[in-house]
């Protein structure tokens, strides 16, 4: 797809997902949008992050991580609105594949699509300016011992900036809320408040936490991006799943589930 941001006034998908709050994802191809996703709404969650992050951390010709990229929609976002350079890092989406997405996108000389796991990542110490991270940190950045291994990788006072799916409380004992329990997978234990993120990077001493926030109505624009893709995707696992996600967001009303934001600077 040569031209991802074709939206028009009338296209009634495209005026279901813009969000006046997110002026710069509301410009992209809303079924571009739907086809590439893998989770919520990742465009979204990275135009929340990027203002914390700060221009200098994303000035033109920064050099900027973007782990777990998944089909690089945050990479393609990263290069054409702040015109970084990004070196997209996936372990499930095969280099080439994203390859052709990124070429498609039109931003080939600035996103570089890399096969890498989060443990094993092939980059030198102060490769990076800044570290992004959309609906993936939380599968493995809850290790106490992984951030200071991580921040290695970025030039002294660079950041790192993440979006996770978030508590608003933490869960005691070792049983979810009632009410979610239907729907509960034993990776939701990944799920953290954004002050148990502050406390867990501030111990770490790899950073000086300067965000830990929660998303005001993230449960609902989460329900709303479950509804479209259950709608409008073509792939059947993505609509169950989209589907099972909108009807535990409708049990819980935000009660417990949501999105934090956590940004944080290299000591």
């Amino acid at each position: 797809m040569s031209d991802i941001t074709p939206n028009t006034p009338h296209d009634d998908l495209a005026s279901r997902l813009s969000l006046p709050h997110y002026p710069r994802s509301s410009a992209y191809d809303a079924r571009w949008t739907v086809e590439n996703q893998m989770g919520p709404h990742a465009l979204w969650l990275l135009e929340w992050l990027a203002p914390a992050l700060g221009l200098d951390a994303l000035r033109p010709g920064a050099r900027v991580l973007d782990l777990g990229c998944g089909r690089a929609m945050t990479s393609i976002f990263l290069a054409r609105e702040y015109d970084v350079q990004v070196t997209a890092a996936d372990l499930w989406i095969k280099p080439d594949e994203n390859a052709r997405r990124i070429a498609g996108a039109g931003v080939a000389d600035r996103v570089l699509p890399v096969l890498a796991e989060a443990h094993d990542l092939p980059f030198g110490e102060e490769s990076f300016d800044a570290i992004v991270s959309v609906d993936a940190y939380q599968y493995f950045g809850t290790d106490d011992l992984y951030l200071p291994t991580l921040t290695r990788l970025l030039k002294p006072g660079g950041r790192i900036g993440v979006v996770v799916p978030a508590l608003r409380e933490e869960i005691e004992g070792s049983e979810p809320p009632e009410h979610l329990k239907p729907f509960w997978d034993p990776a939701f234990w990944c799920f953290h408040t954004p002050g148990w993120w502050r406390r867990h990077w501030t111990r770490s001493g790899a950073v000086e936490v300067e965000e830990a926030d929660w998303l005001p109505d993230g449960w609902r624009e989460w329900l709303l991006w479950c509804d479209v893709v259950a709608e409008e995707s073509t792939d059947d696992f993505h609509v169950r799943m989209s589907r099972e996600s909108a009807r535990m967001l409708r049990v819980d009303e935000g009660r417990t589930l949501g999105f934090a934001r956590v940004v944080g600077r290299r000591s």
